[in-house]
């Protein structure tokens, strides 16, 4: 029986974030609503209560029985979950006379207490809360200070109960991790038995057992997810998975080739299909963003059925749907339980299941998957790109044309991305680490590419835009073209990324130079939100 950790989500926008820790300690975890805590499951080990944006004492506050887990099993609380223990046991939470927010440091803490273990003195942590903790429950004991915080953790002396008023989850608590290792594998007794390896061997097998010998189809986008399903598929079922990969004629340079002859060299059983004429005469003159999308759309799903029609005996459609897409998250201002599951609902003429082996991962787990099956780092890499393609970063009608410019521009900036490589120390070191990206440390420094440190870029035409500009000694009137590149942990958010000014003035001068179209290069410096990561 697989162990489990159950984080129960009180709504706090890193509750995604403590789950991919505790993985990231080789342990299995699921993050479920509040008031959804699973009862009779012998393989839950321990429950982690998130933070949230709500005060306890708000009257819409998410409120859990804790009677379902206290005494039973370990508990750890973070933030509103440990000011929603104290608050519920009999302890006092008080609004806070200034918000307790940023770093803070371990004044003092219980070297003793098993929480705490291999800790350094004066441990930097980082607070958000507007209330604190001013009087704990009867049976507790203080096990940890900071200079404004007296009650930054506190642990019951009768059950394996303790809370944090910081987020360990978060890099800038700096032993974020071990504390959490200390909770997950010492308290909880996890035996760390989850792993890309043991997914690889496991999946596989469910995988076989799941299909048989049944044929099973799916659509490639050259993205992670998918390449990953692919790979994992084939090496449970070979070539009774026949995969499709439509090209609209919106992808980046050179991709359609380039990702088809990566899939050869994977092995993969997989049909082409260049279907970029029908695409680029439904698109002709249609300048509503949303318009696009839906044609864009609509035509893929026509093409992929007509391809998949074509392939005798097949049973299953398997997707690249990850965790993220399926946990139910709070709608804070709704309180109610809506599902961010993006699968769209298979065609009924179909008659199809449907198969998603990677259906428990998070994206850097998927990315570890990809490394543990031999893939290429570029494809385990590659940042999220839009099912639309460079349909969205065009404003305006779409041309073939317009894509050629957009395309060169656009690799100019991916490639160069990739290149400029800069050395990282500190938190930003621990940030790009505790991201997943690929980088060893060596005297306290990684070296990493600016692509490797960034969550999504890309170019955007601005082709509904005519610019002046001086090419020799004339006078241009062409379009200009705006870059964009975030930093992000589950695209929900996003900030836009600060790339030195050096980088920017020589993808400028490249792309000015050697882009017939555009004369002018900007630079996206907005934040989701308000700004959407996509412009259209």
């Amino acid at each position: 029986m697989q162990q489990k950790i159950i984080i129960l989500d009180f709504g706090s926008q890193t509750t995604q974030l403590i789950g991919r820790r505790v993985r990231e300690l080789d342990t299995f975890c699921e993050i479920l609503p509040y008031n959804k805590f699973p009862k009779d499951d012998p393989s839950v080990i321990g429950v982690i209560l998130s933070g949230s944006p709500y005060s306890v004492h708000d009257p819409e506050a998410f409120k859990v029985d804790l009677s379902q887990f206290v005494g039973r099993l370990p508990v750890l609380g973070i933030c509103y979950g440990a000011q929603f223990i104290s608050h519920t046991l009999g302890g006092r939470v008080e609004k806070a006379d200034s918000r307790e927010y940023g770093r803070a440091h371990l004044q003092s803490f219980d070297k003793e207490n098993p929480l705490f273990k291999e800790f350094a003195d004066n441990s930097q942590v980082w607070m958000s809360h507007g209330d604190t903790i001013t009087a704990i429950p009867e049976g507790f004991e203080c096990i940890a200070s900071t200079n404004d915080v007296k009650y930054a953790a506190y642990a019951s002396k009768e059950n394996p109960v303790w809370a944090v008023q910081f987020h360990p989850e978060v890099f800038h608590s700096v032993q974020g991790t071990q504390l959490l290792k200390n909770f997950v594998v010492d308290i909880c007794g996890s035996k760390q038995d989850w792993s890309a390896a043991s997914f690889v061997d496991t999946t596989v097998a469910e995988l076989k057992a799941q299909v048989g010998d049944d044929r099973v189809i799916l659509g490639l986008s050259g993205g992670v997810d998918s390449s990953v399903a692919a790979v994992l598929l084939n090496r449970a079922i070979g070539n009774n998975l026949t995969c499709i990969f439509v090209d609209h004629g919106m992808l980046r340079k050179n991709e359609f080739s380039d990702v088809m002859h990566d899939y050869e060299c994977l092995g993969l059983n997989v049909i082409g299909v260049d279907a970029s004429e029908k695409f680029f005469a439904d698109l002709a003159g249609v300048t509503d963003p949303e318009q696009k999308r839906k044609i864009i759309g609509r035509d893929f799903v026509e093409v992929f059925n007509a391809e998949a029609r074509k392939i005798t005996g097949a049973k299953w459609l398997a997707q690249g749907t990850i965790y993220p897409d399926r946990i139910e998250s709070l709608n804070i201002t709704g309180k109610v339980i809506k599902s961010h599951h993006n699968v769209g609902g298979l065609p009924e003429e179909m008659h199809l299941q449907l198969c998603e082996p990677l259906k428990w991962l998070f994206k850097d787990e998927v990315r570890r998957v990809g490394r543990q099956l031999g893939m290429p780092e570029h494809l385990i890499t590659r940042h999220p790109f839009p099912g639309p393609g460079l349909a969205v970063r065009i404003l305006g009608d779409i041309t073939r044309e317009k894509v050629r410019v957009l395309q060169d521009a656009d690799d100019i900036y991916i490639r160069g991305l990739r290149d400029y490589k800069v050395r990282l120390s500190g938190d930003e070191a621990r940030r790009v680490l505790a991201a997943g990206v690929p980088a060893a440390m060596t005297d306290g420094e990684v070296e990493v590419s600016l692509y490797d440190q960034i969550w999504q870029a890309g170019a955007v035409l601005l082709s509904t835009v005519r610019s002046v500009g001086v090419m020799g000694d004339e006078r241009t009137y062409e379009n200009p073209v705006a870059l964009r590149a975030v930093t992000s942990t589950d695209a929900m958010t996003a900030d836009w990324a600060h790339l030195p000014y050096d980088f920017l003035a020589k993808v400028s001068n490249e792309i000015i130079n050697k882009v017939r179209g555009v004369n002018r290069v900007c630079y996206d410096i907005s934040s989701k939100p308000p700004s959407t990561i996509e412009w259209e």
